[in-house]
């Protein structure tokens, strides 16, 4: 009997593969239109627009206030809405900062704000505990100016890292290019955060955090009737002006390639962002379109054009992706990635050639189905979280679209066709009127100028802003180097220089480094002696991280993690090129590689440009041209590689038995800076030195 029925069973399976045609692809199933339960809304008399989308599942709320405020020119306080919007959680008129923290934790609770919102999420038996701290936020929120001191200090520090950050220098490029004059372009500098006051950051405050126009958005274990009485209890009495809004502009849209170029001394790759303004606003009919064309020429993984083209075919980089930002403040399009310095060129060449390709011609049937069953897998996949719903709930008003258009947005992609993707692309794309963004080495520049309209280039900042040529230094290297030892001596010839200089045999300097990245102050002591030894060490509290020592001869590095390792020979000799108590005097006689590179602007001082190479690294040092003191200074060295770029910062020169040492400074390498404070210094101490100091 068994083999009766395994026998029927052979007999069925084979007539139906024997009707199965495995040379055609199964037709794909028509996209469904996907139920989306409806959220709740309603407006409060003091002109909050309420959203509730209700989710039983667990027992927790969410509730996100979006402010209705567009954004506003800042100017010569470029960054004051980030600055406020990082101090919000640092105290109340009821509660400081630790007080407030230790409440947020009691409760289990999330707490957050920035500078147009805040974000609570917690256990719904905590959310009124909840909704009390949200609202003293809300309403109570008093700067204290320990901590705006703090916070700018961070801020400092973090754009201390930029200057060090390809990827940041070319974000900031490409805003201020695609919209000079706009909110959008506009980026904060150490200038416009010191001109940033407390005063400025309470008015933003007041004038931005207004009821009307905003958004309240409730997610998770609540119902209508509870949600309408925790906004009556919250936030009924919430008062303040009328919202904000203006028009901010299009973005700048040229006729002909444009070239602008940040200066990153040293690199051995270049960052390229081919990008250009978009004509559209968040909403518009034609972004899910526009989405699709993004997800085939570089948004959507290796598969995209830019990455065939560029990564496998031409090996010219690790990855070339594109990006679509299309925002309800402004629009644009960005291409590239990171490529070496001898392919800068013709990356951009192959990048601009993808940009007229998906212009000229229709995509095949096979890159538009791929991309939009990415797109629909990764929207099914937003549905598995609650805020999903109201998010959507949220865009759908204030972007005016249609009240079915989540529901239907698996239909509305599958309809999308080639004609729409090259209609789109013909429309809001361009291959000739493009902002190319190049963050590298100097070296590169000649290659550049081919692809600017007007064969020019224009140079900016770390932060966007347009700087001038270096201008012509009036003085050599040699008497910058003898000004400044007069200065640091305060001596006013060259005779009583060496003289002076002469009489320092030793010092010792001990300084405490900080920085919000790390939750302890270091301690770092540094040494000299004999004219060209020296030694340094950091430390945290009972632990050595680093340490090393140079007695003019040998010497040695150790690092927790690397433990010790002798000098080698080149390092040697490097050292031995910038020794003394000023080294700068004995570059010409050690045999140092310097030039004076000209006059540049360094946060608005004036500075001459001092150059050198010691043969494993190179520095560039920055003097003032009135003072002579040294106020920067950045080393580039490769390691492996990678290139590690370190900046010293000096400010507060103070006099020390005859001699002038900078009492403040800060150190950055990467995304790490550590700020320091000089505690104490010793001239001429005792030193009796050795590998075990």
């Amino acid at each position: 009997m068994k083999s009766l029925y395994l026998l029927l069973i052979l007999l069925l399976t084979n007539c139906v593969f024997a009707q199965l045609d495995r040379s055609q692809r199964p037709a794909a199933a028509a996209a469904q239109k996907i139920n989306i339960p409806a959220s709740q809304v309603f407006t409060t008399a003091n002109g909050i627009t309420v959203i509730l989308s209700e989710n039983h599942k667990i027992p927790k709320v969410s509730i996100e206030l979006s402010l209705g405020n567009t954004p506003r020119l800042e100017g010569s306080k470029a960054g004051l809405s980030n600055f406020a919007g990082s101090l919000l959680m640092s105290g109340t008129a009821t509660r400081s900062k630790d007080q407030l923290d230790r409440e947020i934790d009691f409760i289990g609770a999330s707490l957050s704000a920035g500078s147009s919102s805040m974000y609570l999420s917690c256990l719904t038996k905590h959310l009124d505990k909840g909704l009390d701290l949200m609202t003293d936020v809300l309403y109570n929120a008093n700067f204290p100016e320990s901590e705006v001191e703090r916070i700018r200090k961070q801020n400092m520090s973090g754009l201390q890292s930029t200057k060090a950050d390809a990827g940041e220098m070319a974000t900031n490029a490409t805003l201020a290019v695609n919209f000079p004059g706009h909110p959008l372009g506009e980026i904060m500098t150490e200038a416009t955060l010191q001109n940033i006051t407390r005063e400025d950051l309470i008015q933003y405050y007041k004038s931005t955090f207004t009821p009307q126009g905003s958004y309240l958005v409730v997610v998770g274990d609540i119902n209508r009737a509870q949600t309408e009485a925790i906004v009556t209890r919250y936030f009924a009495a919430w008062q303040g002006g009328p919202v904000y809004q203006s028009d901010l502009g299009k973005g700048q849209f040229d006729k002909g390639n444009r070239v602008v170029f940040v200066k990153k001394p040293g690199a051995v790759q270049s960052v390229v962002y081919v990008t250009f303004p978009i004509d559209i606003r968040a909403g518009h009919k034609d972004q899910l379109a526009l989405n699709v064309l993004n997800g085939i020429l570089g948004g959507g993984g290796f598969g995209t054009r830019l990455m065939q083209n560029l990564r496998e075919d031409k090996a010219f980089t690790y990855g070339c992706y594109s990006s679509l930002n299309i925002t309800e403040n402004g629009s644009w399009m960005s291409a590239g990635g990171n490529f070496k310095n001898a392919v800068t060129d013709s990356a951009i060449t192959e990048i601009l050639k993808e940009f007229a390709g998906i212009i000229e011609a229709q995509v095949t049937d096979e890159e538009l189905s791929l991309t939009k069953n990415n797109m629909a897998g990764g929207f099914a996949r937003s549905l598995e979280r609650p805020q999903t719903v109201a998010r959507f709930a949220l865009n759908t008003i204030k972007q005016k679209l249609a009240p079915d258009y989540y529901q239907n947005y698996l239909q509305q992609l599958e309809a999308i066709t080639k004609e729409d993707v090259l209609r789109v692309a013909q429309q809001y794309f361009t291959a000739k009127n493009c902002h190319i963004v190049v963050v590298g080495n100097e070296e590169i520049l000649p290659k550049l100028l081919v692809f600017d309209t007007d064969g020019k280039i224009e140079k900016l900042d770390a932060f966007g802003a347009a700087i001038k040529e270096t201008k012509s230094a009036d003085i050599s290297a040699d008497q910058l180097i003898e000004a400044y030892a007069m200065a640091i001596t305060g001596t006013a010839s060259k005779k009583a220089l060496l003289k002076k200089v002469k009489t320092l045999k030793s010092y010792s300097r001990q300084s405490e480094m900080s920085s919000d990245q790390i939750p302890f102050v270091l301690t770092s002591t540094d040494y000299f002696w004999d004219g060209a030894k020296e030694a340094s060490k950091m430390e945290m509290p009972g632990m050595v991280l680093q340490k090393s020592y140079y007695d003019g001869k040998t010497g040695f590095t150790f690092s927790m993690q690397g433990g010790r390792e002798d000098l080698k020979a080149e390092e040697i000799a490097a050292k031995q090129k910038a020794s003394g108590f000023i080294p700068e005097l004995n570059y010409k006689a050690n045999g140092m590689s310097y030039e004076i590179k000209g006059i540049e602007n360094i946060n608005g001082e004036e500075c001459y440009v001092l150059y050198t190479n010691d043969g494993l690294a190179e520095n560039y040092d920055y003097y003032n041209v009135q003072s002579f003191m040294k106020v920067r200074s950045t080393n580039i060295r490769k390691m492996g590689e990678e290139i590690v770029e370190t900046t010293t910062s000096y400010t507060d020169y103070k006099e020390v038995d005859g001699f002038k040492f900078a009492h403040s400074f800060s150190l950055s390498v990467g995304k790490m800076t550590l700020n320091g404070l000089v505690k104490r210094i010793d001239v001429n101490p005792k030193l009796v030195m050795t590998e075990e100091f």
